[in-house]
């Protein structure tokens, strides 16, 4: 071979390039085989872990522990209401249960008063004569509600000894409104006759009763059924309990004659006056 053709072979051998070790080639194959070939479960759990979580995702998921907790907040507070009765007695129950009936009961016989009343206006051949009636029958029940008459009746006397200086006005306005809601028709504390307009508020060591000083201890003498009046101040929780635990003594006494003769002067209004024509 002369020496032109071994200069032009040596400068193709340059220009190609170098021919790939057969071990490289063979390494390369060999680690496309030992990789393990993923099932579409193990896809989905290595697409979703570690997660991913953009700014709207971590939004919604905060609003959505707010409304959660509020919810259970919520539950929680409607839930508090009915702890009382979970742990009071059978014969509480037993007894609750009694003076719900009972203010049921109440209610309807008002019911059917006052469509008795209404049927004897419709029926009656005197009408003017029976309205009459019932403007003076009912003039005279409004007199006892307002205080300006006195009544008596069945009811109840309730003493509330108070050796401490515990016993507040809310205490005692407590005692009045579940009196009250048991149908208590007429109430006077300590000679002070107690109206819908009453108010109560503490002075020093006592209590007043619409701007009257009154002391202990308080006697409230009440006119209304003996058997609503003194279960409706025993339940569990209830007003003697509360008073109980301030170490004042209450007493309650029924009676089949109970009289409330503390008059409160009728007052005038100074603006409304009877849409009545």
């Amino acid at each position: 071979m002369s020496n032109q053709d071994e200069t032009a072979e040596n400068r193709l051998r340059k220009e190609l390039p170098d021919e790939v070790p057969p071990a490289a080639a063979g390494s390369a194959a060999e680690d496309s085989e030992s990789q393990p070939v993923l099932t579409g479960r193990q896809r989905l759990v290595k697409g979703l872990w570690p997660p991913r979580v953009t700014r709207a995702q971590l939004i919604v998921a905060l609003l959505l522990f707010g409304l959660g907790f509020g919810l259970a907040v919520q539950v929680a507070s409607n839930s508090d209401g009915d702890d009382a009765l979970r742990g009071a007695r059978q014969e509480d129950l037993v007894r609750i249960l009694d003076e719900l009936d009972d203010r049921t009961q109440r209610l309807e016989d008002e019911k059917q008063g006052l469509e008795k009343q209404r049927d004897e206006l419709e029926n009656s051949s005197n009408q003017a004569e029976e309205a009459r009636k019932q403007t003076v029958e009912k003039e005279r029940q409004l007199g006892i509600l307002a205080g300006t008459v006195a009544a008596q009746g069945p009811g109840i006397t309730v003493t509330i000894d108070d050796t401490k200086g515990t016993v507040e006005a809310d205490m005692l306005l407590d005692a009045i409104q579940e009196l009250r809601a048991a149908g208590a028709e007429a109430i006077q504390v300590n000679g002070v006759r107690v109206v819908a307009g009453t108010y109560l508020t503490d002075s020093g060591n006592s209590v007043s009763v619409d701007g009257n000083k009154i002391n202990a201890p308080y006697r409230f003498k009440v006119i209304g059924k003996p058997q609503d009046l003194e279960p409706a101040l025993n339940i569990p929780g209830g007003v003697v309990q509360t008073l109980e635990k301030e170490q004042a003594t209450v007493t309650v006494e029924r009676s089949d004659k109970i009289i409330v003769d503390a008059l409160r002067a009728a007052e005038k209004p100074d603006y409304a006056r009877s849409s009545s024509r």
